[in-house]
């Protein structure tokens, strides 16, 4: 395992085991920790400041949740998302954004409308300095403010629900595919529906946003 973990931060309202969980599930979802990566609990509890029986607890739950795999007599490994996850993935987004898109074209207030335009103009920025970090954020805050501007609470709970599997295809995708300027193009037609609260065009170009997405993926996964 070559990823160095700082000491753990306790705090007494919840059991170590979730600290050292969400500690190695964030690890996972930003990249820290890379696919296919061993999960070493020795070394993790050393580094960490905690005994072994809360990393057996966390991978164990990690285990439960699709983060991680544990092959017979080798160990936990981070699990990787397959060519089936991320098409699936994608297949979710397609519906979900669009509907969300259409929401927010009708319901989302005028500030959240200048939030969602500040967050358009540091993307763009970004692909000046390409900052991949910073692309990644603001994709990510993109796409949580239309959800939530939807003011379906339903809605924005499934997105939760899904959120990590989103994050972690948001990581494989920025670093496979370069097409920056196409996402940046995609966010500022929707934006640009929203401000006009034209949830037909909003929900279209969503769509539209997500499937050229879909099409490119599946041309690499028949290419690899």
């Amino acid at each position: 395992m070559s990823v160095n973990f700082d000491k753990l931060e306790i705090r007494n309202y919840k059991p170590l085991g979730e600290v050292v969980f969400e500690y190695l599930r964030n690890a996972i979802l930003s990249g820290e920790l890379k696919p296919g990566e061993r999960l070493m609990e020795v070394t993790i509890a050393e580094q960490l400041g905690v005994s072994r029986t809360p990393v057996r607890e966390a991978i164990r739950k990690l285990e439960k949740e699709s983060f991680v795999i544990m092959i017979p007599r080798k160990g936990a490994y981070v699990a990787d998302l397959t060519k089936n996850d991320i098409l699936e993935v994608l297949e979710i987004r397609k519906e979900l954004e669009g509907f969300a898109a259409a929401l927010s074209a009708e319901r989302m207030t005028e500030i959240e409308k200048d939030q969602l335009g500040k967050i358009v103009e540091d993307f763009n920025e970004c692909l000046v300095s390409m900052d991949k970090k910073r692309m990644i954020e603001c994709d990510n805050e993109f796409h949580s403010l239309i959800f939530n501007g939807s003011k379906n609470q339903r809605l924005i709970n499934i997105i939760f629900d899904l959120h990590d599997q989103f994050q972690r295809f948001r990581l494989i995708y920025f670093n496979e595919f370069t097409n920056y300027q196409e996402i940046q193009a995609s966010h500022s037609k929707i934006f640009e529906a929203i401000l006009n609260r034209d949830p037909k065009v909003a929900r279209a170009e969503a769509e539209s946003h997500v499937e050229s997405i879909r099409e490119l993926v599946n041309r690499w996964i028949t290419e690899v």
